[in-house]
């Protein structure tokens, strides 16, 4: 799991998205599970550690996004299992990818 907070200085355009419309923010950038370690609750373990210690920090919510086209239908159900809305959508690298921006709040 590579994740950010708001203060990241960091050249990718779905952190920058998130800055400009919240003071305050943890943004997952990416996690990545080994296929034979997938099903086992390896990616929910990562989240809901993060979650602690972005409430400990004093974070509000936690963002990601998932990409839409190319669509990933597995991430997509997972976000929403772990409470992430969707907010907005938006085409990155040149049209190459859309994305879906999503957020939870932090308890």
């Amino acid at each position: 799991m590579i994740a950010l907070d708001h203060s990241a200085t960091y050249g990718s355009p779905n952190h920058r998205w998130f800055c400009d419309r919240y003071d305050r923010f943890v943004y997952v950038d990416r996690i990545v599970v080994a296929p034979a370690a997938r099903g086992q609750g390896c990616a929910r373990r990562l989240y809901e550690r993060l979650i602690r210690e972005a409430a400990a920090a004093g974070h509000d919510r936690i963002t990601c996004e998932v990409n839409q086209d190319p669509p990933n239908p597995e991430s997509d159900a997972f976000h929403a299992a772990l409470g992430f809305a969707p907010l907005a959508t938006a085409s990155i690298h040149g049209g190459a990818r859309v994305v879906r921006y999503m957020t939870r709040s932090v308890p």
